[in-house]
């Protein structure tokens, strides 16, 4: 079962709906001309956003896929519904080089809460179809956990952004009760969580994004509730929120961080006057003048 079918889930919905709230707060105040969301079609994460131009890229679809081998602890309550991809270079050609002027003077059409309509396309997530600095923001909705080479995925993103462009990462924490649970999952027995990619936590995310000169200016965490397959047991645990916000904040099944791409400018320094500088006079005190006669 993939992710997207897992969302489905009353854990899936729990913890789609915290993620939304978030994405919708973030990309809220976040303005350019250009941004595009890799993976996870069911988080409208550029829904709020008020760019011209936006993208929902979603990933080559797999041959194989090792978590069909396993039993989930938790099934979809609803059956999946595939969403329409266009795989069409042209519209990434056509939208890159359109005028911006033409998108502020509202010759751009679109369907969203907040901004022109997404379009959707397939493509490598380790090497996107964008020129170099040509985006002001990527949403990464675990990305990195379904990514063959997260590494990979950070380096192209950090290609794609321009100087002073942000990135928007969510993920499941491995130091929580549901990481615990999937741990005892990949143990023996069934698994809360799909069995493909794995969890990455805040700590390691943030030494990556350190290395590729991105500076992380927020963060969050949530969805404190252990892990349940019912909404019967989910509401029974909803004290859970308030208290793990405040006493075990590190300890949430899911976080979000937001980080700005730093680029070192250069000092440019002009031409070295190469005249002879003229020695200042230095003015003469009235006490020691003496007038000859």
């Amino acid at each position: 079962m993939s992710l997207d079918h897992w969302l489905k889930t009353p854990s899936g919905r729990y913890v789609l709906n915290w993620e939304q709230a978030q994405m919708d707060r973030i990309v809220a105040d976040i303005f350019g001309f250009h941004a595009v969301q890799l993976g996870l079609a069911p988080l409208s994460a550029l829904a709020h956003n008020r760019m011209p131009h936006r993208w929902l890229a979603q990933g080559a679809p797999m041959q194989s896929d090792a978590g069909h081998g396993r039993r989930l602890l938790c099934q979809p309550i609803a059956p999946s519904e595939p969403s329409p991809i266009y795989s069409d270079p042209q519209i990434l050609t056509a939208a890159a080089t359109r005028d911006e002027g033409a998108a502020s003077s509202g010759e751009v059409q679109g369907h969203g809460a907040a901004g022109g309509a997404t379009e959707a396309l397939v493509c490598d997530f380790t090497d996107l179809p964008f020129a170099t600095q040509s985006l002001d923001l990527v949403v990464l909705p675990h990305t990195l956990e379904e990514v063959s080479d997260p590494h990979a995925c950070l380096r192209e993103v950090d290609r794609v952004l321009v100087a002073g462009g942000q990135v928007v990462i969510a993920g499941f924490n491995v130091v929580s009760l549901w990481g615990a649970r999937q741990a005892l999952g990949r143990l023996g027995g069934p698994l809360f969580l799909p069995q493909r990619g794995e969890f990455i936590s805040p700590r390691r995310v943030r030494d990556w994004l350190r290395l590729l000169s991105f500076e992380v200016t927020a963060g969050r965490y949530g969805c404190y509730r252990p892990a349940a397959c019912t909404q019967v047991w989910l509401d029974r645990w909803r004290f859970m929120e308030k208290a793990g916000d405040r006493w075990w904040p590190m300890l949430g099944a899911a976080y979000v961080l937001v980080a700005t791409k730093r680029v070192r400018s250069m000092r440019l320094v002009g031409k070295l006057w190469q005249g002879q500088h003229k020695k200042a006079s230095v003015a003469r005190p009235v006490a020691h003048s003496r007038r000859l006669p």
